[in-house]
C-alpha cells in the first residue's frame, strides 16, 4: 500500500486541477520528464512515510533505474539539480528545506489532475515515452489499479481533452499508441511518423484479443511481480540514499 505521503488530500496547496484549455503544454526536456516521472512513481510505491519526498541523491538513483525506464539514463547530481530549477520556476517541483538534507516533491496534483490514475499514467508515459495502450495499462497498475482497457480508456479521456496525453496512432487501431503531451512539435511528428507503422506488442494483442478469463491470471501474476521488484527496488534507493547521507555526515565530523 501506498503511503501517497503527498496526495491531494494531505497537501497544503489546493487539489483543484486546472481547467480544461486546448492549447498546447510547455515541452519539457528528457531529463525534466525523467525527473517528474521518477518523483510520481515514488511518491506512489513507496512503502515508509520516510522514502519521499526524496533527496537529490535518492532522486539521480531513481531518474538512472534501469527497470521501468526508456532510454536508460547517466544522470549526476549537477544535471539533475540544474533541470529541477527549471521545473520548480514552472511550479511543478518543490524544494523542502530544514531537514538534515533537502528534499524534492512534486506539484502535479496542483498543475495537471488531482486523479490518482491519471497521474499513474501520465508518470509511466514520463519514464517510458510512447507505450501501447496494452503496455501502458499494465506498468500503470503498479501504481493505480487500472483493470481492463475499458478503464483505461476512462482514465485516457480526461488527459486527452486537455492535451496531457495524445495518440500516435489511430485511436481505434489495435495496439494503438499513445504518449504524454510534453514534446516538443518536431519531436511529435517523428513519434507519429514512427509509430505509424508500429507493430502491435505482445501485451496489447493480449488485451486486445484473449478472453478475459485467459488474460487475467497472466496479467495478475506479471502485475504483482512487477509490484513487487519495484518495491524492492525503492527499498534499495532508499537504503543507498540513507548510507550516502550517513557518510556525508561522518565526513563532517571527520573535517571538524
Amino acid at each position: 500500500m501506498s503511503t501517497d505521503a503527498t496526495s491531494p488530500a494531505l497537501s497544503s496547496v489546493t487539489s483543484a486541477p486546472p481547467a480544461a484549455t486546448a492549447r498546447a503544454w510547455e515541452p519539457l526536456s528528457a531529463i525534466e520528464r525523467r525527473i517528474l516521472g521518477t518523483l510520481v512513481e515514488k511518491q506512489k510505491t513507496s512503502k515508509t512515510a520516510d522514502a519521499y519526498p526524496l533527496t537529490l541523491n535518492a532522486l539521480v538513483t531513481g531518474c538512472n533505474q534501469k527497470s521501468n525506464r526508456d532510454p536508460v539514463m547517466e544522470l549526476d547530481e549537477i544535471e539533475v539539480e540544474e533541470a529541477i530549477e527549471g521545473l520548480q520556476r514552472r511550479g511543478l517541483v518543490s524544494r523542502i528545506t530544514g531537514g538534515r538534507v533537502d528534499r524534492f516533491r512534486h506539484e502535479l496534483y496542483q498543475r495537471w489532475t488531482s486523479d490518482g490514475p491519471q497521474l499513474a499514467v501520465l508518470a509511466e508515459l514520463l519514464l517510458r515515452g510512447p507505450q501501447t495502450k496494452g503496455d501502458l495499462r499494465i506498468r500503470a497498475s503498479r501504481m493505480a489499479p487500472i483493470d481492463s482497457l475499458e478503464q483505461l480508456d476512462e482514465v485516457l479521456q480526461p488527459l486527452l481533452e486537455r492535451h496531457l496525453v495524445v495518440y500516435l496512432t489511430e485511436p481505434e487501431r489495435r495496439g494503438a499508441v499513445v504518449t504524454h503531451g510534453f514534446h516538443l512539435p518536431d519531436e511529435l511528428t517523428r513519434l507519429k511518423a514512427h509509430h505509424s507503422h508500429a507493430p502491435v506488442s505482445p501485451a496489447a494483442e493480449l488485451d486486445a484479443s484473449a478472453p478475459r478469463s485467459m488474460a487475467s491470471p497472466w496479467e495478475a501474476r506479471l502485475t504483482a511481480a512487477l509490484t513487487e521488484i519495484d518495491a524492492l527496488k525503492t527499498r534499495v534507493a532508499m537504503l543507498e540514499s540513507q548510507l550516502a547521507d550517513v557518510r556525508k555526515q561522518l565526513d563532517v565530523l571527520s573535517a571538524g
